[in-house]
């Protein structure tokens, strides 16, 4: 239901979090917040994951290129990218559904699912970015 809202509503409908929040904290602003919060990094690494795609899509074009007709063996920089990309957000959603269990039924988890999957989303938004930005060798 919360999540519907969400996705529903415009960002004018949106709490101000800094000034609701901090005001009277009450729970469904928070909650609201967290999972704008999430919602605002996960944009963030998707637009990332575009960058990072794409880089280890040319990057398997060169390695192609510079390898000719051997073959390690081994899958591509983009296919190890992706096989990753879907462990990491299984683990994701499990971990913070896991995390959120600690306050299981109530009006906390709300807060601690989101606010979870907002700080791993960025922490695996600068993972993308570093592999994107290595030098390739």
């Amino acid at each position: 239901m919360f999540s519907l809202f969400l996705m529903l509503a415009q960002p004018a409908d949106l709490p101000n979090c800094d000034q609701e929040a901090a005001d009277n904290g009450v729970q469904l602003a928070m909650n609201m917040c967290a999972q704008r919060d999430f919602l605002i990094a996960d944009a963030e690494m998707n637009a990332q994951w575009k960058v990072t795609r794409a880089k280890m899509q040319a990057r398997d074009e060169e390695w192609a290129r510079y390898q000719g007709d051997s073959d390690d063996g081994r899958p591509g920089y983009f296919e190890t990218l992706l096989t990753a990309q879907r462990a990491w957000l299984a683990f994701r959603d499990a971990h913070c559904t896991s995390e959120g269990y600690l306050a299981r039924g109530g009006s906390l988890e709300g807060y601690l699912i989101p606010s979870c999957k907002a700080q791993l989303t960025r922490t695996r938004t600068d993972q993308l970015r570093y592999l994107a930005n290595y030098p390739a060798g």
